[in-house]
């Protein structure tokens, strides 16, 4: 009888133990979606850091309207960002009467090995919102997917990436 409850004892810590390293593991995979991601244009970037208990701090760094400002470079902070399992909404703060809202997920993409540009993608739908001269709001909406950018070799923890190339 002894020996049964220490069975039972056993299996119940091993699978406390086991459940414990997956859930490890599920969070350092999350922290690997820290990065630079490709936005639009050519040059322009999201930027991705999921942070030790979940949390996702970003930007979006673009192209402003070349008509207005010449092309200048703008980056929009996330006023609000939330990450549930492999699923990312954001949307940015409003610079210039823009501001962005994505809701998609964070997947595998075709990159092969871990630092490759594309191993993990981010595929959803992206909205642009503006507002006009008599504040009225307009939102496009499009699908997009936006390729991780490729890592060194040398990069240390996630999130300390280069720069995307011009």
């Amino acid at each position: 009888m002894m020996l049964a409850r220490c069975a039972v004892l056993t299996v119940k810590i091993v699978s406390l133990i086991l459940i414990s390293a997956t859930l490890a593991g599920a969070q350092e995979s999350s922290q690997e979606w820290s990065g630079m991601y490709s936005f639009l244009k050519e040059g322009e970037f999201v930027q991705i850091t999921v942070e030790d208990q979940g949390q996702v701090t970003g930007l979006i760094s673009r192209y402003s309207d070349p008509d207005n400002d010449k092309g200048a470079f703008l980056d929009q902070f996330f006023r609000s960002a939330k990450l549930d399992g492999n699923k990312l909404s954001f949307t940015t703060v409003t610079v210039r009467g823009v501001w962005f809202d994505f809701k998609g997920t964070v997947e595998r993409g075709a990159g092969k090995n871990p630092g490759d540009e594309g191993y993990y993608v981010l595929k959803g739908a992206l909205i642009e919102n503006t507002t006009d001269a008599n504040k009225k709001v307009n939102a496009h909406s499009q699908n997009v997917v936006l390729n991780m950018f490729p890592q060194e070799a040398t990069t240390g923890p996630a999130g300390t990436q280069r720069s995307p190339k011009n």
